[in-house]
């Protein structure tokens, strides 16, 4: 009985504990993505800012440019707009960076981001490009509210401005606790409003959506049709039945 109740404590941990631990540790309240994988424009322009400003550091190995034609896109734009680290429209969309390069700017080689959306979801990263702050202690200058002392410096800074971080501390007046709460402040506005910086990082997360299932769109799509026609066949063998057993008591 010892043995079995020991057991089932290492199977409940190895359960529940990361989890545990998980939840208690701060939360950020993520901000809902604007996605939509059927607005071609907004994919179209994310895929523009993903080579721009992404692409330098980040590979999106599972995607090839040649599927950018899904988005509305003819060859000849790919090739012109899209394509500055290779001329085959065949090829994947890696990245040039020299891994022992990123290792010694960064610290950490750049996570391929072709699968960012499903790991983390395009709430966090929509929260995420959102949540960079000036940090002078950080080794790139930068933090973030969603990864606190993250590597990556904050390559969107001109659009959005430059954020402060600021921390208010005040008493509870019924149990005496302290309550801590934090709040990104603009210090100095950039090249974009922040209603128009919310549709830039928006078009962004669409795309690393788009880019993580590419036939996300169609699926559902597909799925609803599959439920009507299954919902029709029912209708019709249920029809099919009453006549068959109409004469049978």
């Amino acid at each position: 009985m010892t043995m079995k109740r020991i057991l089932a404590a290492v199977l409940f941990f190895a359960t529940f504990g990361p989890a545990a631990v998980l939840a208690s540790g701060p939360k950020v309240v993520l901000e809902r993505a604007p996605v939509n994988l059927n607005d071609k424009l907004s994919l179209q322009r994310g895929a523009q800012i993903f080579v721009n400003h992404c692409l330098n550091c980040h590979g999106a190995s599972l995607m090839r440019y040649g599927r950018l034609a899904d988005l509305g896109l003819s060859e000849a734009q790919i090739r012109e707009n899209l394509m500055f680290a290779t001329d085959k429209i065949g090829d994947t969309m890696g990245t040039v960076l020299n891994p022992k390069d990123a290792k010694d700017w960064f610290g950490v080689v750049p996570p391929d981001l072709s699968l960012a959306a499903r790991s983390r979801s395009p709430d966090w990263l929509y929260t995420y490009f959102k949540g960079f702050y000036r940090d002078p202690a950080a080794r790139t200058g930068w933090n973030n509210t969603v990864f606190p002392n993250v590597s990556m410096p904050h390559v969107l800074w001109e659009y959005q401005g430059s954020q402060n971080l600021l921390v208010t501390t005040r008493m509870d007046p019924n149990t005496g606790d302290k309550k801590e709460s934090r709040k990104l402040v603009v210090d100095k506005p950039g090249k974009l409003t922040p209603l128009q910086y919310d549709q830039y990082v928006g078009d962004l997360v669409n795309f690393l959506a788009y880019v993580a299932e590419p036939a996300q769109a169609s699926r559902k799509q597909w799925g609803i049709l599959v439920l009507f026609f299954l919902g029709a066949f029912f209708v019709v063998t249920l029809l099919l039945k009453n006549e068959y057993w109409k004469d049978v008591r």
